[in-house]
């Protein structure tokens, strides 16, 4: 999928020295980003911040840009890099230390959202999608989230991993499978 001219216009614009052409650029993307890091991370705080990163590194590398490209997807693999990376080094951390691990684990499962409206069934059924999500492996998780929350096609989402489409869907097919036992074991 190509992108727009407009987007083109824009991109020409901060390459020519028009630093505010950029949130117009990504504007449309932002919450779809947010949404993306927040699938992929499981923790707000930290969604934010690999959202924000994917932002900062979209701009320091847009000259590189392939304007042949979806500009869409080129962010969207930016910010799943950037979780992707986090979760590597969070793993090596807590590989090192094993106790931090654990508590870190037992802190996020018990994050709920303040919502006095919220009722006990919207933060069970979080729960349950959380500990679902628990059971794929991280690059699962990505081509779950990328087809199947976010409706990447299978292409979009081979390009945004860089990865064959055959390994999106020897992926997917996984993912959904493990998911299904999951929900199976748990009802």
């Amino acid at each position: 999928m190509r992108m727009n001219e407009t987007e083109e216009e824009l991109i020409a614009m901060v390459l020519a020295g028009r630093t505010e052409a950029f949130e117009p650029l990504v504007s449309p993307y932002r919450s779809q980003l947010l949404a993306l890091a927040s699938r992929l991370t499981r923790n707000r705080e930290e969604a934010l911040d690999v959202a924000q990163e994917a932002l900062l590194r979209a701009f320091r590398a847009l000259g590189r840009f392939d304007v042949s490209r979806s500009f869409r997807n080129w962010l969207l693999q930016i910010a799943a890099n950037e979780a992707r990376d986090r979760y590597r080094k969070r793993a090596r951390e807590h590989a090192a230390f094993p106790e931090v691990a654990g508590r870190t684990r037992s802190a996020l499962a018990g994050q709920t959202t303040a919502d006095p409206e919220a009722g006990q069934d919207r933060q069970e059924t979080r729960a349950d999608i959380l500990r679902a999500l628990d059971v794929l492996s991280p690059r699962e998780r990505e081509v779950f989230v990328l087809r199947d929350l976010e409706e990447l096609d299978i292409r979009e989402t081979s390009r945004v991993l860089g990865c064959s489409g055959l390994a999106v869907r020897v992926h997917l097919s996984s993912a959904r499978r493990k998911l299904r036992e999951a929900i199976r074991r748990d009802f």
